[in-house]
């Protein structure tokens, strides 16, 4: 049993804004491409399911990748985006620092510790790894989860039994597929790879 964890592709977003749980926000031509790849990469040892995160850019991913691959795409609550973008939907990047004083610093040197944001980084880890069991616990063959650059890499943490000490080392570009087999009673890294950015 293998599972992939994958970021979405590149999003179509010239005005630069977290675009969140923003509907319509889904992938530029880039990003397309980079989807292809991830399924021309899995179509070898194509997984049994792609489960997806409900927003339009990881959907648009799922069902990219489910063409090279001919896997059925499903889609999952759980697997959505951090509360924390929630919280800052459409601000642009650049203006965070005046429109959320503070936060976005703070994001970036302890995100283990925000009191603004109304789920924690743990909390997104467990609903991620939550939605995780779930689906192999139901399974027969591999499956991959598609969903967004942080809960991706909490996922990966939390399942592999690392803390989330330096949260922000090693996360993963879009379309990264991060492969996964059980060991013990965590999962192992097995392999990662990227599609050009």
């Amino acid at each position: 049993m293998q599972i992939y964890l994958i970021r979405h592709g590149e999003v179509e977003n010239p005005g630069d804004v977290v675009y969140a749980d923003i509907p319509g926000f889904t992938l530029s031509a880039a990003g397309r491409k980079q989807a292809e790849a991830a399924g021309k990469h899995l179509a070898g040892s194509p997984p049994q399911l792609i489960v997806s995160s409900p927003l339009d850019r990881a959907v648009a991913t799922a069902e990219l990748i489910a063409a090279e691959t001919g896997a059925g795409v499903v889609t999952e609550p759980r697997l959505t985006e951090w509360a924390l973008a929630v919280r800052w939907r459409g601000a642009r990047w650049a203006d965070l620092p005046v429109v959320f004083p503070g936060e976005l610093e703070a994001y970036l040197a302890h995100p283990g510790d925000l009191p603004f944001c109304s789920e924690s980084v743990t909390q997104v880890a467990e609903r991620m790894a939550s939605a995780v069991t779930h689906w192999v616990e139901r399974a027969d063959r591999d499956i991959a989860f598609i969903s967004h650059q942080d809960p991706i890499h909490s996922a990966k943490l939390r399942l592999s039994g690392v803390p989330m000490n330096n949260f922000h080392d090693g996360k993963p570009a879009h379309c990264t597929v991060v492969a996964m087999q059980p060991a013990g009673p965590h999962w192992a890294t097995v392999s990662e790879w990227s599609p050009p950015q």
